[in-house]
């Protein structure tokens, strides 16, 4: 679900600001960034999943549970009850060239600006290591330098079988300094 998240907020960002050439094309700041994502499948098993994995998680010695978390934070990864939320450093060369690095190896992504703000994009990211492959389409709208909100559809399999899953993304800009989260390039 990170992964998907990242290549999501990837796709959305790719190269695409020179076909508008009259009006001000909005760009993200460059630094800290908070990726929040909702998901909503067909059949409800991602939901069932993700509620396991957060029973299992506040299941644990108190801990093992903080060193869980530590370790997800350390990665920018927050699991909250109704959204998952991805920490990115954006550097200054990918936010003046309308870019996020990948969030997997292998994904390729289509951007098209249809407004200075508005971005749509379509993806496709093959199986690998476990994963299941995925594609899909939908848009991003910069709403400021510093936020914005998307929309995608997201074809994928659960437990072998095919699923859609709906998002809803929004990405606000923290600080200038990412901290400890490193830029990936």
């Amino acid at each position: 679900m990170h992964k998907i998240a990242l290549a999501l907020a990837a796709a959305a960002l790719l190269p695409g600001a020179a076909s508008l050439s009259h009006a001000q094309v909005q760009k993200m700041r460059p630094g800290l960034w908070e990726h929040s994502v909702t998901m909503k499948s067909q059949s409800g098993q991602m939901e069932a999943a993700m509620a396991q994995a957060q029973k299992s998680l506040a299941d644990m010695p108190p801990a093992q549970r903080r060193q869980m978390e530590e370790m997800l934070a350390q990665q920018g990864v927050s699991l909250g009850a109704k959204a998952t939320t991805v920490k990115v450093c954006v550097t200054p060369e990918q936010a003046d060239l309308d870019r996020l690095p990948p969030a997997q190896d292998g994904c390729t992504h289509k951007l098209q600006r249809t407004s200075p703000n508005t971005l749509s994009t379509t993806f496709s990211c093959p199986a690998a290591q476990g994963r299941p492959g995925s594609s899909g389409s939908g848009t991003m709208t910069m709403s400021s330098p510093t936020a914005y909100t998307g929309r995608y559809k997201v074809e994928t399999q659960t437990a072998g079988k095919p699923e859609q899953l709906d998002m809803e993304q929004t990405g606000r800009w923290l600080a200038a300094d990412c901290g400890a989260i490193k830029p990936v390039r």
